[in-house]
């Protein structure tokens, strides 16, 4: 397992949740959002949307389900927290909204990580004429946060032509249990 350091964000905790609220944070460059933690009705605050969309052009495409983020609020005590959805202007990207979940040492959370495909300019089905095709782009699973993977390799340089990876070729860690079927197809390739 990669030891990978949490990205830090500094909140700021608000009482209400009124849209006209949201409104006014958004026009002072902050992004609302809510944490989400063991059940419990959900704690909002909010970050700076300069700081954020930082963060977001630092990651790899495709990491932020993984990413795991420590929210640092006013009070000093850090809460560690994944992104479970985020919500986007639809003309410009803009990230209107963020909903994180708490993560809790002992409880297990449900992911979706993302499978990178290496050697795709080696593939040998893609030499004799074909295409890949992606199926999967993210694997959803349910692990302990420390067991959570930033990411899934398959290796798809021996690929023929009509042939395809499987979940079940993934190296999966023991304490990492996937929530789709071993036979699911994660790539193929396909004549053109």
């Amino acid at each position: 397992m990669d030891e990978r350091k949490d990205l830090e964000i500094q909140i700021s905790e608000r009482s209400t949740k009124s849209k006209s609220e949201a409104k006014q944070l958004r026009r002072n460059n902050q992004i609302p959002l809510c944490i989400y933690s063991n059940g419990k009705e959900a704690d909002t605050a909010s970050c700076g949307l300069v700081e954020f969309q930082a963060i977001l052009r630092e990651l790899n495409p495709g990491f932020l389900p993984t990413t795991v983020f420590s929210l640092k609020g006013s009070k000093g005590k850090a809460r560690r927290a994944i992104i479970k959805d985020i919500q986007y202007k639809p003309t410009t990207y803009e990230v209107l909204h963020l909903d994180f979940l708490e993560l809790h040492d002992n409880v297990p959370v449900d992911v979706k990580v993302p499978i990178e495909c290496v050697n795709s300019m080696d593939c040998q089905g893609v030499k004799l004429g074909g295409f890949l095709r992606s199926l999967i782009r993210h694997l959803k699973v349910r692990c302990l946060p420390r067991n959570i993977p930033s990411h899934f390799q398959i290796d798809v340089k021996e690929l023929g032509l009509n042939q395809n990876r499987r979940v079940s070729d993934l190296s999966i860690p023991k304490d990492v249990r996937p929530l789709v079927k071993p036979n699911e197809i994660i790539v193929s390739v396909l004549k053109k």
